[in-house]
């Protein structure tokens, strides 16, 4: 857990800490964050009743059990602010409204397949314009993208059906933020679901799992400690590049065999098999691909998200499934060794809201309350 700090020109960070503390552990009382932060009561509650009478939190208090009055605890405000998460695909693009509790409050989609980056920030804009067409006077603390990766990589990025093909060249956030007028964020898919999963899904349940995302393509990451392995470049996860067949199929990104190219979206399209089909040829490529990733991450369990197919969900969740033999196969298991997230493509829109709430409001790494950028962060829409 961060601390705080009792310099002077702390106090945009200390609100932005306390703020968080708050959103992840709230309802919480101010005794609590004071030693969970290490600042002092009377810091805290000065820091509570600005974040009050700003909007982003609310106190509650529960009623009295016996003799005495009990402490207000202090609760995330979910309509004090809003972010919007876009998730762009090769077959189309979605928009949502999340508030600061993650909850979804609009979400429109668009059927587009193969967009040009014009025709693509054509139909953002439409979208956007959209969520704001209602009389709701809200505080929109920016916009997060997110679309297939990896990102910055020559031979493999915006290259092939999986991903985003054409838009390489294109400075995504910057021209996202000229389109919108809010400060804009980007982010892999797969991280953004990864992201979207820990904060309001299954994956804040467990504290180290491997999260796996089927999309178009196939990307996963561990998940330790609540920290999403990134790598130095920030393009771990892309599991669906893993030679999963030797001299097999060949891929776009010039190997032959990858994983994507038997366990995906496109792979089941291509393929023109049922579902039931498709899964009966490939199954055994599947589980030699969870094999190699328990091998290598000794996960609690593996979450997987995203749009996974039905048939592919059930043979999961049967009794009996079994994967074959690694570090995880253990007679101690509480966890079933892999579990199926909800929500499909919700993890992705909410994750990619979420980049842009971190961007305001993260201890280290957000903008809200410096003096001389509060009046920039935190745009307020009126229809």
């Amino acid at each position: 857990m961060l601390k705080g700090t009792n310099q002077e020109q702390g106090r945009p960070f200390n609100k932005r800490i306390v703020l968080e503390l708050i959103r992840r552990h709230g309802p919480i009382a101010r005794t609590d964050i004071a030693a969970a932060v290490s600042l002092t009561v009377q810091t805290v509650s000065t820091i509570v009743r600005e974040l009050e009478e700003d909007g982003f939190v609310v106190s509650q208090r529960e009623s009295p059990k016996g003799r005495g009055v009990p402490p207000a605890r202090l609760a995330i405000n979910p309509e004090g602010g809003f972010a919007i998460g876009i998730y762009v695909t090769p077959l189309s693009v979605e928009a949502a409204l999340v508030n600061l509790r993650g909850d979804i409050v609009t979400v429109l989609h668009r059927d587009a397949e193969h967009l040009t980056p014009d025709e693509g920030f054509s139909i953002i804009e439409e979208l956007v314009s959209l969520i704001f067409a209602d009389d709701e006077r809200r505080r929109v603390l920016g916009i997060g993208l997110a679309m297939p990766g990896p990102f910055g990589v020559e031979s493999m990025s915006f290259v092939g059906p999986t991903t985003m093909a054409g838009w390489q060249g294109i400075a995504i956030a910057e021209h996202l933020e000229e389109t919108i007028g809010l400060p804009a964020f980007l982010e892999t898919d797969m991280a953004a679901a990864a992201y979207g999963e820990q904060l309001y899904g299954r994956g804040n349940e467990f504290t180290n799992y491997y999260y796996l995302f089927f999309g178009v393509g196939l990307g996963g990451t561990m998940v330790q400690d609540g920290l999403l392995l990134r790598g130095h470049w920030g393009n771990v996860g892309e599991v669906g590049h893993m030679t999963a067949v030797p001299d097999g199929q060949p891929c776009y990104c010039g190997n032959r065999g990858c994983l994507e190219q038997y366990v995906s979206l496109e792979a089941l399209r291509r393929s023109g098999l049922t579902e039931d089909a498709w899964l009966d040829e490939t199954y055994h490529i599947f589980c030699r691909a969870i094999r190699t990733i328990e091998n290598l991450f000794d996960p609690e369990t593996i979450v997987v998200g995203g749009f996974v197919p039905e048939v592919l969900k059930r043979r999961i969740a049967a009794p009996g499934c079994d994967f074959g033999n690694t570090v995880a196969a253990r007679r101690d298991r509480v966890l079933p060794r892999m579990i199926v997230a909800g929500g499909a493509g919700e993890a992705v829109l909410r994750g990619a809201a979420s980049l842009a709430v971190r961007g305001a409001l993260s201890p280290r790494e957000g903008r809200m309350f410096a003096s001389d950028l509060r009046s920039q962060m935190g745009k307020e829409v009126v229809a």
